[in-house]
């Protein structure tokens, strides 16, 4: 079947896309978006949003290895750049739950070709997504990110940082505040809860690794302000809810002042 011009264009766009490392690397910040439900169509809508990556939820999400495989290069085709959270600390991108130095060498193992790490070779799909040699791409292209969610990571973060390999660390707001004492969500009212995102921010500038962090639209600017170059301001699901929500309410007035009722 020959390939359309349209179609064409859009994998050259792909190939051409500069990596999130290539935008750390030259001072650049990031914000992006998460994607929990398994589908390739959502995945596709959210990439097309504009987002510099967009994050598959193998964690928390209803994502499995197979919806992954499908939703991957649907962000690539959206015109963003696909990542993924992997269940555990074991073969992925973004890794849950680091907290000690062993936890992230086995992290960099798992994203690294030998000799850096133990990573097993069989690019099957992903060497037919650039002109380079995989070998050679994943060098400069993937992205080792533990995530910083505990007290316990804060307290060991300079030799975590120290890592070879890392290169992004990404706070997960809800666990921390838990280990905190807060309870889960971002708790910016509390002193407790920012002094612990500015040690973050301030070991990662020291460290020269990038700082990432959940956050919200209405929460990007500080987090960019405390030095946060990596953001996720939204979800699917918090997206569809807000949306729904929105047009639902809208219905409810446009139609209370149509017949004058309220219910």
């Amino acid at each position: 079947m020959l390939m359309s011009d349209e179609t064409r264009e859009k994998r050259e766009r792909m190939r051409d896309l500069p990596g999130l490392r290539a935008i750390w690397n030259s001072g650049g910040s990031t914000f992006g978006s998460w994607t929990s439900v398994p589908s390739m169509m959502t995945a596709e809508a959210t990439a097309r949003a504009g987002f510099d990556y967009v994050c598959v939820d193998m964690q928390h999400g209803a994502i499995d290895y197979a919806d992954a495989a499908s939703m991957i290069p649907a962000i690539g085709f959206g015109g963003s750049r696909p990542i993924a959270r992997a269940p555990w600390n074991e073969p992925g991108i973004i890794v849950p739950m680091v907290n000690t130095v062993a936890e992230a060498e086995a992290a960099v193992r798992a994203c690294r070709y030998a000799p850096e790490g133990a990573r097993s070779w069989g690019p099957t799909a992903t060497q037919a997504r650039t002109d380079r040699p995989y070998f050679e791409w994943v060098q400069d292209n993937v992205a080792c990110i533990p995530m910083i969610e505990t007290t316990q990571a804060i307290d060991n973060l300079d030799d975590i940082l120290a890592v070879p390999g890392i290169d992004a660390v990404y706070v997960g707001p809800a666990d921390l505040s838990i280990t905190l004492g807060l309870g889960p969500g971002n708790h910016d009212e509390s002193t407790l809860f920012t002094e612990a995102l500015d040690t973050i921010a301030a070991a990662c500038e020291r460290a020269g690794v990038v700082s990432g962090i959940h956050a919200t639209g209405a929460l990007a600017a500080d987090r960019l302000s405390r030095g946060f170059r990596m953001v996720t301001v939204g979800g699917d699901i918090q997206a569809m809810k807000s949306g729904l929500a929105a047009e639902l309410d809208l219905a409810r007035d446009e139609r209370s002042s149509a017949d004058g009722s309220m219910y």
